[in-house]
């Protein structure tokens, strides 16, 4: 199996995202940006707005590739930012939203979405290990995420499955917190956090 590559999505591998998050080429895609969103949005122009992030530093996210970017094929992409740069988050109903001196410093974990034909590879898991890495780089404090916790012996629908599961997350050296009152396609979503050492 060839090795994955995971490197920041930052905007030189903008054609990349789009494969990854609008494969189709839709107007009103997602884009990763729900949290991230203004209270009134124009949907139509979230690709913009992730162009203009992935300009910034730190990178909104993360990029896989199985085999090396050079050779490689896109494969995945993780999402996150910081609770400051996330909005819609901090007004959620059903969420967490923490305490708001801790936001700059507090990074959540959005979105992980692998390409179908890159599936169970541990594409994803990947995305993650680095995305942890990449937080701790930048000054990150606390990791937060809100994956699904899976019914026992079934698989999380695709649909489903873009807030990652509880299980990736606790592979990754994070701890259950609480249920919240938010679900994925009906599964229900914990609170999951890991506290970073200062290096």
């Amino acid at each position: 199996m060839a090795p994955t590559t995971v490197v920041p999505a930052t905007t030189d591998r903008f054609g990349d995202i789009a494969r990854v998050l609008n494969p189709t080429g839709r107007e009103q895609a997602c884009w990763c940006l729900h949290w991230r969103a203004p209270a009134k949005e124009d949907v139509t122009t979230r690709e913009a707005r992730l162009r203009e992030l992935t300009a910034r530093e730190p990178a909104p996210g993360m990029l896989a590739y199985l085999g090396t970017e050079e050779d490689g094929e896109v494969a995945g992409w993780l999402g996150f930012s910081r609770r400051s740069d996330a909005a819609s988050l901090q007004r959620s109903r059903v969420l967490p939203v923490g305490e708001p001196a801790s936001w700059p410093t507090t990074w959540v974990f959005m979105c992980v979405t692998v390409r179908a034909g890159f599936r169970r590879q541990g594409i994803a898991q990947a995305l993650l290990d680095a995305g942890v890495g990449y937080a701790a780089a930048h000054g990150a404090a606390t990791l937060e995420a809100f994956p699904v916790e899976p019914e026992p012996g079934r698989r999380v629908p695709v649909s489903a499955a873009f807030v990652g599961t509880v299980g990736m997350f606790e592979r990754a050296g994070f701890d259950r917190l609480a249920p919240t009152d938010a679900t994925s396609g009906r599964l229900p979503r914990w609170h999951m956090r890991r506290e970073l050492t200062p290096s």
